[in-house]
């Protein structure tokens, strides 16, 4: 029996769907379901790995393991990754498929579509239940025509449809009356009910709200999710980096991440943030990282226009005299370099720059995209032979000396065992980078780093709550669990 889809669409991007998803997911996995989340096309340069080698979008991820699942391709057929300046590279199954302008992508989208049904198909035949979710605006109107992951999706798999709103911007009324009004009658006749989120205060004080609600649209209210601080959930993109910083008292260690052009797996850092006595800080101006331990340089998708951008900003200068600590990580790495060097036009319009000059390594970029789950062993000198877990991500191929110190050796690559080396670190210990997403995500590594700059506060950083199941509690709790259940039948 092919099984039911839920689809939750949302009256704009950023509304919380993908956080919703991630807990329906929960709670359909903790009443025994075999469930899988589906996004027919994500656009994210943060990104995940499958165990076959796939490329998906993190917030995937995040909810298949919500889900109690490992993710497939599967659940996000279509990947865009921008690279800026409208180009994008587009990740079809897994795979790099083409690089394109957003006008040439827009024109060959249905073309997609095959696409996107053949692989939802596979997951209604896999799983008990699909928790599909949309993207932006499912009324768009002048994108509809060419949609392949809103109503569309909703309508080929007939799923009952939740419609998200987010209270906190204000505007409630229009945005979800609104996106109702404008659906074809086909489309709304699928949606069966509406989630409030990101509720702040007394709920008491909005009943005459949900009443206007029911009254006008003809659609219960399933409930008002309240606004979660410190979820400790992967955010699904950049936009959460332009929520205010964190606020410091002059005793936290500060890690300063810079937030270079086109941005990629931020989340990387996440572990770092949720430790006690932390705080990571994005940061855009070199004059930042002053009061910082640490300094970070994060992977992008357009590694050559992060190295422009950084030079124009004035970090060359400022991280030449900075005396802290300097990480690099997969295109953070690269930059960290003495040159890099795109020929073929991988990313963008290909060329080569000098980098930072901090590591001596070169690095070329090449059409082959690696990616793979890896399980290595620490070299760093604060945690040698700390098991590690993580995943590769990247077209460079950076070259270095065969006497140097590596961060770690890679021991298994998917499948296969392997010995090789990754990384380089500085002889004074102060510099280093690597190649591997997820490395903070191992405790040992991350506390061994961490105590480097002094940091002793161990006790109570990990939470003993799971998030995921943190997440689905407080939508139970705040929503009809009744027919959120009837809609996972």
């Amino acid at each position: 029996m092919t099984a039911p889809v839920i689809m939750v669409v949302g009256t704009a991007s950023s509304v919380g769907k993908s956080s919703i998803v991630t807990g329906l997911c929960r709670i359909a996995a903790r009443r025994g379901l075999r469930v899988a989340p589906f996004k027919s096309q994500n656009m994210s340069n943060n990104a995940a790995v499958t165990a076959d080698g796939g490329e998906i979008a993190r917030s995937i991820a995040v909810q298949a393991a919500a889900a109690q699942t490992e993710p497939t391709v599967h659940m996000n057929p279509i990947l865009i990754k921008p690279e800026g300046d409208r180009r994008s590279q587009i990740i079809v199954e897994g795979k790099v498929w083409q690089t394109l302008e957003a006008i040439d992508y827009w024109q060959r989208k249905l073309l997609l579509w095959e696409v996107v049904t053949r692989n939802l198909d596979t997951l209604r035949e896999q799983y008990d239940l699909i928790i599909a979710e949309g993207a932006g605006s499912p009324v768009e109107l002048n994108l509809k025509p060419n949609d392949i992951v809103n109503m569309r999706v909703a309508t080929y798999a007939q799923a009952a449809t939740l419609l998200v709103g987010d209270i906190d911007v204000g505007g409630i009324f229009a945005a979800l009356l609104g996106t109702l009004d404008l659906l074809e009658p086909e489309e709304r006749s699928l949606v069966r009910g509406l989630i409030i989120n990101r509720f702040r205060g007394d709920p008491d004080l909005f009943v005459d709200g949900v009443h206007i609600l029911e009254e006008r649209s003809g659609v219960p209210v399933f409930g008002m999710v309240p606004w979660i601080n410190d979820l400790g959930i992967a955010e699904e993109d950049a936009v959460a980096l332009e929520r205010p910083q964190p606020k410091t008292d002059g005793d936290q260690l500060i890690i300063a991440v810079i937030q270079i052009p086109a941005i990629a797996n931020f989340d990387d850092f996440d572990p770092l943030a949720r430790e006690t006595g932390v705080i990571v800080r994005y940061i855009s101006d070199p004059r930042a990282i002053h009061d910082a331990a640490a300094v970070i340089i994060p992977g992008t998708k357009h590694t050559l226009a992060a190295r422009r951008w950084l030079r124009e900003k004035g970090f060359d200068q400022a991280l030449q005299q900075y005396s802290g600590a300097v990480v690099g990580i997969c295109g953070g790495y690269q930059l960290l370099g003495q040159q890099i060097n795109d020929p073929l036009g991988v990313e963008g319009d290909g060329g080569i720059e000098t980098g930072l000059n901090l590591l001596p390594i070169h690095t070329t970029f090449v059409r082959d995209k690696h990616t793979i789950q890896i399980e290595a062993q620490s070299r760093a000198p604060w945690g040698m032979d700390i098991p590690l877990r993580g995943y590769e991500i990247h077209a460079g191929r950076t070259t270095i000396a065969t006497d140097v110190q590596p961060v770690l050796t890679i021991t298994r690559r998917g499948t296969n065992e392997c010995s090789a080396n990754d990384g380089f670190i500085s002889e004074d210990h102060r510099i280093w980078g690597c190649y591997i997403h997820g490395l903070f995500d191992n405790t040992a590594f991350r506390h061994a780093w961490l105590k480097t700059f002094g940091w002793t506060d161990v006790a109570t950083s990990e939470s003993i709550t799971d998030p995921y199941d943190r997440l689905a509690s407080i939508i139970e709790e705040n929503c009809s669990i009744e027919l959120l259940l009837q809609l996972m039948k």
